[in-house]
């Protein structure tokens, strides 16, 4: 009883006279201005500052603007304090994060109750934190509260205990030593791979020797967190060149480690090396099997967060890839209907309408698209811009295959004279030999007249290097949404319902 004694003088002598924080769930007539501007910002996330002072005070007037950016400040300052609140237990967080949020909690209480003095239950809260951090393997926190213990037992005189302390210390300094290097190591490699192609290049040259470091490290330490990035790191050295094959190989066999209690259940997350497997079986053109996991792959996420729709994406391509465009327009619907399909960024908004488009133009059913808005889908798409790179091909094929089923001569002419202005461009390396065959063989239309007979004969050695070409790495792929083979039979097939008469 001594301690909660204590405890209580602690929170009653120093708590603050005025909370600074939100009466949320109150009733309205009792709010204040900061709960009112919250429940604005709940009602639209996008209002204005201006919206804001005519809605609290009326008019927009210079004073009241100034009161609102008062108002805001306060507001952000009582929304930081409710941090300490917040609740990580549910599912849809990685699997790790209550885990250690659980371990920061304690150490601030630790930290508080040694500057108020209360050394009663301190030493109790401390041998906690590293009870959990040993656990869950989160090194940096079991130091922090051992570093803590020493100091309480040089200063209660418990020698024996402070022995005990300082060597476990040592053996654990020793491994976060070894996770600081590791954490170098990988994010100097995800800088480069975020940056230009050249640095991705220049990425794959020097990771061989980043991955046999971790490798040593990881032997020495055993360390999940080292474990972690080494397994990132070579996905990553897999994905750039395009070894999908191999990512198969290295997330089939985290995944059993897994099973066999290899790995730590508090912080290996299962829909990391689920998300880059069904991303792998997709580019590797294991179709089949990627389509067999897909759907228990997918019940692993849960429908409100953003990876649940990049799954779905890799799901829909999948089934895209294999021809089963019934089950892609099922894939589209899910998408569709989802609640949380508001929260996608623009980009993930224009993918899903890319590839709504091309499932339109194989299959105007599953697509739920009236021919006018996928005509003005396709026409408003810009013919290559920096924030669609990975999908610039795919938008010009389309457009090209539009006019082509339109019968337009003229505008199969410009389309024709923006392939050879972007393969020249951006088509060059060898890595872009796919898209640069591709857009070949769309340009051997216009040379022959239109004509698929000559079509498919003058272009069946395109097609062949096509066919023995695989697809590239993340380096430097464009996007199929289809593949091209498909897209070929597809192309001559248009030639023979509806040849152009130039």
């Amino acid at each position: 009883m001594h301690e909660l004694n204590n405890l209580a003088k602690i929170v009653t002598k120093r708590r603050l006279t005025t909370l600074p924080l939100l009466g949320v769930g109150r009733a309205k007539g009792s709010r204040n201005r900061e709960e009112e501007l919250l429940d604005l910002l709940a009602t639209d996330a996008n209002v204005t500052s201006l919206q804001v002072a005519k809605t609290l005070y009326g008019s927009a007037s210079a004073k009241n603007q100034a009161a609102v950016r008062k108002i805001k400040q306060r507001l952000q300052e009582k929304l930081l304090n409710h941090l300490y609140f917040l609740d990580y237990s549910d599912p849809r967080h990685p699997v790790f994060l209550r885990h250690e949020q659980q371990c920061v909690d304690l150490l601030h209480q630790a930290h508080v109750l040694w500057w108020e003095s209360e050394r009663t239950i301190i030493a109790q809260i401390l041998r906690k934190v590293l009870r959990l951090a040993l656990d869950g393997e989160f090194t940096q926190h079991a130091v922090s509260s051992l570093e803590l213990l020493r100091r309480l037992y040089v200063e209660t005189n418990n020698y024996s205990q402070y022995r005990q302390t300082v060597r476990q210390l040592e053996r654990l300094q020793e491994v976060l030593m070894a996770e600081r290097e590791a954490m170098r190591l990988y994010w100097g490699a995800k800088m480069d791979l975020m940056r230009t192609v050249h640095a991705r290049r220049r990425l794959l040259q020097y990771l061989p020797d980043v991955i046999t470091r971790l490798t040593e490290l990881y032997r020495k330490t055993r360390s999940f967190t080292i474990y972690d990035i080494l397994l990132k790191l070579r996905l990553m050295q897999q994905e750039l060149p395009g070894n999908f094959d191999e990512i198969i190989r290295i997330t089939t066999e985290a995944e059993q480690e897994f099973a066999k209690g290899k790995l730590n259940r508090k912080r290996f997350d299962s829909r990391f090396t689920k998300y880059y497997s069904l991303y792998a079986h997709l580019r590797a053109r294991r179709l089949e099997e990627g389509l067999a996991l897909a759907e228990d792959y997918l019940k692993a996420f849960s429908r409100s967060t953003n990876n649940w729709f990049s799954m779905l994406e890799n799901y829909f391509l999948l089934a895209m890839h294999s021809g089963e465009y019934d089950q892609a327009g099922k894939l589209l619907k899910r998408m569709q209907q989802n609640p949380f399909v508001t929260k996608l960024t623009r980009p993930a908004v224009q993918r899903w309408e890319l590839m709504r488009a091309y499932l339109y133009f194989i299959r105007p059913e599953e697509a739920g698209l009236r021919p006018v808005h996928f005509a003005q889908l396709v026409q408003s798409i810009p013919d290559h811009s920096r924030d669609k790179r990975g999908y610039n091909v795919a938008i010009l094929i389309l457009q090209f295959l539009y006019y082509l089923r339109q019968n337009n001569a003229e505008a199969l002419l410009l389309r024709l004279e923006s392939l050879r202005k972007y393969e020249t461009a951006h088509l060059r390396d060898a890595s872009t030999l796919r898209s640069r065959l591709f857009f070949r063989l769309l340009q051997l239309t216009v040379k022959v007249d239109y004509n698929p007979v000559l079509c498919e004969e003058k272009g069946q050695a395109l097609v062949d290097r096509l066919r023995e070409t695989p697809p590239p790495g993340e380096a430097f792929s464009d996007i199929e949404i289809i593949p091209y083979e498909n897209l070929w039979v597809i192309t001559l097939g248009l030639l023979r319902q509806g040849a152009i008469h130039t």
